[in-house]
């Protein structure tokens, strides 16, 4: 596939940072060239500076391809920067909230118009650790060479730039944290929208099942019609090197992170328009505007109920045998067995 000859998405974030700069902090993370083009990975944060707040991570771009996604991230930074000059609330909420913006985290692929980074990696194959039981073949994570789809990269290899980048982010500012929460942005898989969580490397449940299946009832009650489905990533599938298991397994004892992958189902775009399937970029985004606006405008309720839910943590935090009881019913739900 050739290069794209221009980066809106790019543009579009120096935009933004440069309008937000009055309440934004930026910082470029790592550097990566792709054909002669270097381009940041740059991150950007806003609200409570109180190392004990609630934070929100919402990222984009892990896969080039995928460009919906990190258009999704944009247009909810947009938003966010946009209501300040109006938001009360907005504000209340930001002075005991951080949010967190990682819009593209793999830019080369996504100029080059590539899965993979300008290595040939592809960065939610990248982490250390292997699944438990049988991943599908290539998909799961291969090691044969980037020469093929879904490479991890070579064994015992450091892991890439922009993976190394992204776990640094979610140490510094999601981690430390009593409460976390993250979403990624990708597109691609299925006939629905679809949220999942740990694990992707085995079906034995995460350890805070109970709260995941809170989130999920809460996020339900106030919006009903959402359309997610929302499971473990294992009841779709097993894999190598998820990032997000990884960033998972290394959250301090005692603190709650919560990271979801929101996958945007786009076997329905192309249903609707089956002459996507003759374009590379038309498997994996919308192309009419009319639906990508509508894509845009779908989920902003996801990211606003995540910042409520954060700013009240101490309204449905389950303990005791509340919990208890919710760990019963998330199990029921997702038929998985106790640990």
């Amino acid at each position: 596939m050739h290069p794209r000859a221009d980066f809106p998405e790019y543009d579009q974030l120096l935009t933004l940072l440069d309008a937000g700069s009055h309440v934004l902090d930026t910082q470029v993370v790592c550097e990566t060239t792709v054909q002669g083009h270097r381009f940041g990975v740059h991150v950007a944060t806003l609200g409570s500076r109180d190392p004990g707040a609630p934070a929100i991570g919402i990222f984009g771009g892990i896969h080039g391809l995928e460009r919906i996604g990190t258009q999704l991230v944009l247009d909810y930074l947009r938003s966010v920067l946009s209501r300040l000059a109006w938001d009360e609330l907005l504000h209340r909420e930001l002075q005991s909230v951080r949010l967190v913006f990682m819009p593209i985290v793999n830019p080369g692929g996504m100029w080059a118009g590539t899965r993979a980074n300008p290595n040939g990696v592809d960065l939610m194959r990248n982490g250390p650790q292997d699944a438990d039981a049988r991943v599908p073949f290539l998909a799961g994570g291969q090691r044969l060479g980037a020469w093929l789809p879904w490479y991890r990269g070579a064994a015992g290899a450091p892991m890439e730039i922009e993976s190394s980048a992204l776990l640094r982010v979610v140490r510094q500012e999601l981690l430390p944290r009593p409460l976390s929460f993250a979403v990624d942005c990708h597109s691609g898989y299925g006939w629905r929208d679809s949220i999942w969580f740990p694990y992707a490397r085995t079906r034995r449940p995460m350890p805070h099942l109970a709260e995941m299946y809170l989130l999920k009832t809460l996020f339900e009650q106030a919006h009903p019609h959402h359309g997610y489905t929302f499971e473990p990533q294992s009841h779709q599938y097993l894999l190598h090197g998820d990032l997000w298991d990884h960033a998972y397994d290394l959250a301090p004892r005692g603190n709650l992170f919560l990271p979801m992958t929101l996958e945007l189902g786009s076997w329905l775009w192309i249903k609707k328009n089956p002459r996507q399937l003759f374009s590379r970029e038309g498997i994996f985004n919308p192309i009419k505007a009319h639906r990508t606006a509508r894509v845009l405008r779908r989920h902003v309720s996801l990211f606003d109920f995540l910042g409520r839910i954060a700013f009240a943590s101490d309204r449905w935090l389950p303990r005791g045998a509340q919990r208890d009881e919710l760990l019963q019913q998330a199990r029921a739900h997702w038929h998985t067995e106790p640990p």
